[in-house]
């Protein structure tokens, strides 16, 4: 099902160095003619890194010190993230805890009142047009050209990213078949149900080829079904070189899929690293539960044991 999809996901997941630059290699991931090429450019200063399997793995996203306020409020109080390539990075919490609003930020649609944010070198903030080619971006509140067919949708956002009207028709119709929507592909976006609409809404997000997709919620109102196909995707584009962050409230899924974890409460992170060295000896939920001291919920609530006549 997916097999149409996988020529597609090579080409998302391979990034362009920009000249004079060099790019740590991961050799599980990386193709022999990329090692050739990367031995050909001249000497830079490597960038951080982390260690991952005994391999040193360059870190694309670098958040440091993140804070804002609405108003008395503290949403996000001095966050720290460092999202390695070529990874699955989940971002966990209660609602309210921070998570839309640090995404957002990381994205550049939401100023934060202090701290730093580098996408593959680039500051988000002083220089979003060189971070922002990068991203491919799936926000919490959908914002879609919904009067336009799935296809048309696809197509707009392919040429609004400066793709030539020739590779946007192919992506399309890679898109629309992994994602398992092409029967819908000629129906307005209006019209979509709301799993529908966040899966064309993700199909947009990788439309350019993007090295990092930032996902907030990406599963939400997706069927089973569809949820193992978007997983399968994502996973191809990650072992691909190509990184993903999201977020989301399902400690299940987190697990099974993401390689690393930071559990955010109340605009602090209490926890991050690799998703085994988060949970322990336990699992994700029963962690998380721990962390935010939610396993009291409901009972002092006497009154629920006294039935109205």
């Amino acid at each position: 099902m997916l097999a149409r999809f996988d020529g597609l996901i090579d080409r998302l997941a391979t990034p362009t160095p920009p000249a004079g630059t060099a790019v740590t290699v991961n050799p599980q991931i990386v193709e022999p003619e990329a090692i050739q090429e990367q031995a050909d450019l001249p000497e830079a200063a490597p960038p951080t890194t982390v260690a991952r399997d005994t391999a040193e793995v360059p870190i694309v996203l670098s958040v440091t010190g993140l804070i804002k306020n609405f108003g008395a409020t503290v949403a996000v109080n001095g966050i720290d993230l460092s999202v390695p390539a070529g990874s699955i990075f989940g971002i966990v919490g209660p609602n309210g805890a921070g998570k839309t609003t640090t995404l957002s930020m990381v994205t550049g649609l939401l100023r934060p009142d202090a701290g730093e944010i580098r996408l593959n070198g680039a500051d988000v903030w002083s220089d979003p047009a060189a971070a922002k080619q990068h991203m491919g971006i799936l926000p919490d509140r959908l914002m879609l050209f919904d009067r336009l067919t799935g296809r048309q949708m696809l197509y707009y956002c392919g040429v609004l990213r400066g793709l030539d009207p020739a590779t946007v028709k192919s992506r399309t119709a890679d898109l629309v078949s992994a994602f398992g929507i092409a029967e819908a592909q000629d129906r307005l976006v209006t019209d979509y149900s709301s799993g529908m609409t966040r899966k064309i809404a993700l199909a947009a997000a990788m439309i350019h080829s993007p090295k990092v997709l930032v996902l907030d919620e990406p599963f939400e109102s997706v069927d089973s079904v569809s949820t193992d196909r978007v997983i399968a995707i994502l996973r191809k584009f990650a072992d691909a070189g190509g990184t993903v962050i999201l977020s989301s409230h399902s400690m299940d899924l987190v697990e099974r899929i993401c390689d690393y974890v930071a559990v955010v409460v109340d605009g602090s992170v209490l926890s991050s690293g690799t998703t085994h060295e988060v949970r322990g000896d336990q699992s994700l939920e029963e962690r998380f539960i721990d962390l935010v001291s939610a396993s009291n919920s409901g009972e002092d609530m006497e009154w629920l044991r006294s039935f109205s006549d």
